[in-house]
Parts: C-alpha cells; sequence; structure tokens
C-alpha cells in the first residue's frame, strides 16, 4: 500500500510512518522545502499545489500538518496562523486527494471541537463548541470537503494529547515533573482526554484499514482530570506536587486560549469501541510507567 504523509517531521508523523514501514507499505512524505530524499515529494499549502506524482497510485493520505497551537504566544498574528495553516493545508490536500482518486483521507482534528463542555461525556455525536480552538477544529473539517465531494472516504480523528517522553506536551511536562516542579492547573477540575502514543498509531492504522467515514475520537477510554494526572505523575515519579499555576496567571500570556487551557473536554472514544478497536493503554498511570521505564508505551497486541 502507497501511503502519503503530511506532517511527517513532528511527535506523531515519524512514528505512523516507522509503522507502515515496517509493515512493508510504502510511505511518501509530502514537505514544502525541496525534497531531500528518495521519499519525500514536494506540496505547498498555500499555492495549493501537490507534486501528482506523490498522489499516483496512493490509497491512502494521512494529513497531520499544521500549525502547532502552543509553539509560540496565543497573539492575533498566531491564532491566525494556526487557522490559516489548517484551512489551507486541509483545503490543498483534500482537493489534490479527490483530484487523483485517492480512496481514503485521514486528517487530523482535535479534542478541542468540544470547546469546553465542563464534566459531560463528549462522543463524535456531541454538538460543537463556542471557543476559538472549537472554531479552528471546526474550519480544520470542513475544509476536507473538497475530498469527500469527490467520493474519497474522509475521516477526521479528533485526537486528545498524545503521551510520549518524546515530545509534545508531556514531553515538556515531564522534567518540570522531575525537578518536583509540577503542579495542577487552575481548580485541576477540568478534564483531559489523553491517547498513548503508540495507541495513537494502532487507531490510525485500525481506521485506514476500517471502512469508518466522517469524525473518529482518538482518544484513551479513560479521560481524567488535571488533578487526577498530576497526583498520577507525581506518585509515579515519586515528587511532589504541590505547586499550582493559577488561572489569572495563565490569562496573561496566553489570552484567550487560557480559557481552553483551563476548561478541557471529557472525551470518549466510541466510534473506535464500537468497531471493535482494543486498547493496549486504556489508563493513565500504567501508560505512563511504560513511558518511564522504556521511552514509549509497548503494545501488547
Amino acid at each position: 500500500m502507497k501511503v502519503v504523509l503530511t506532517g511527517a517531521s513532528g511527535l506523531l508523523g515519524p512514528a505512523l510512518a516507522a509503522s507502515f514501514r515496517a509493515d512493508g507499505h510504502q510511505v511518501v512524505r509530502l514537505v514544502r522545502r525541496p525534497p531531500s530524499a528518495p521519499d519525500e515529494a514536494r506540496w505547498d499549502p498555500e499555492a495549493g499545489t501537490v507534486d501528482a506524482a506523490a498522489l499516483t497510485g496512493a490509497e491512502v493520505v494521512v494529513h497531520l500538518a499544521g500549525v502547532g497551537l502552543a509553539s509560540r504566544p496565543w497573539t492575533p498574528d498566531h491564532r491566525r496562523a494556526v487557522m490559516d495553516s489548517r484551512v489551507q493545508g486541509t483545503t490543498t490536500i483534500a482537493r489534490a486527494a479527490g483530484l487523483h482518486g485517492v480512496p481514503t483521507l485521514v486528517s487530523a482534528s482535535g479534542v478541542g471541537y468540544y470547546g469546553n463542555p465542563g464534566d459531560a461525556v463528549c462522543d463524535e455525536d456531541s454538538p460543537r463548541g463556542t471557543t476559538y480552538i472549537a472554531d479552528i477544529a471546526a474550519a480544520w473539517e470542513a475544509s476536507t470537503e473538497p475530498a469527500a465531494e469527490a467520493g474519497v472516504r474522509v475521516v477526521p480523528v479528533r485526537t486528545g494529547v498524545v503521551l510520549s517522553a518524546k515530545g509534545g506536551a508531556y514531553g515538556t511536562l515531564l522534567p518540570l515533573f522531575r525537578l518536583g516542579l509540577g503542579g495542577k492547573v487552575g481548580s485541576g477540575r477540568q478534564w483531559w482526554s489523553w491517547i498513548a502514543l503508540d495507541d495513537y498509531v494502532r487507531a490510525v492504522r485500525f481506521v485506514v484499514d476500517s471502512d469508518l467515514s466522517g469524525a473518529v475520537n482518538v482518544t484513551a477510554p479513560e479521560p481524567l482530570t488535571n488533578a487526577e494526572m498530576t497526583t498520577a505523575m507525581g506518585r509515579v515519579l515519586h515528587r511532589p506536587t504541590i505547586f499550582t499555576a493559577p488561572g489569572w496567571a495563565m490569562k496573561v500570556p496566553l489570552r484567550d486560549f487560557a480559557a481552553d487551557l483551563l476548561g478541557g473536554q471529557r472525551v470518549v472514544p466510541r466510534r473506535l469501541l464500537e468497531a471493535g478497536f482494543v486498547f493496549a493503554h486504556p489508563t493513565f498511570e500504567p501508560a505512563l510507567r511504560e513511558v518511564l521505564a522504556t521511552g514509549h508505551p509497548r503494545t501488547t497486541s
């Protein structure tokens, strides 16, 4: 199978590429710069172009590219960059997939789609939220429409925070907790929906091989509150977790992004479970212990 992948330089892309290649599949990585390796091809999201040869014969496109939410201060310019990168990139990929007859497009999205619903449990049928992050996720998913209109099977994967020591949010948090500087954020009552990196890879592979279409939540089946996560990290690392980042202080550097950080979503992967996907790491603390022992959770199936 030929797989075309965007966002191959982040946390998730390399893990997915390695998994596909380990099973003998061809992976073509789309890059914005001139290609420098045999498995690379050029695309330009702003210009709306993709190397046609990259998509010829492809059976699936996995689209992960986009400016990171927390990669820079949450200024108006960064807000626009986050939105534009998702809309432009996804529209370009969706049109190209439809034009070249790629059967399946798996496109990144996020659990921020649900806004800040408090303690309400969110599955794929739950309504979208009213925050700016929810607006971004909704626009991100809507940008896949050119592919759907062309008959492509489209699956937006609404992903939670990925548990890995290699990068992402937990790659940043773990050193702080190791130093005894970890603690809850605000009240600690906000829900954190997470997924172990290897379960993320297995879930995307499951989606590719299935007949699922439409939005799929890619999160562990047991979300936990920020306070519960903080306690678990302190217990596993044998470090105190006495510090608290007060809500008002978060609003100074993060502006209105603080509302999303201090809110959270209690998301469950209903469609994955109904389709028969089995999580290797459904609960947080055992997955965290694996991460600390091996660098990543080990798959048991």
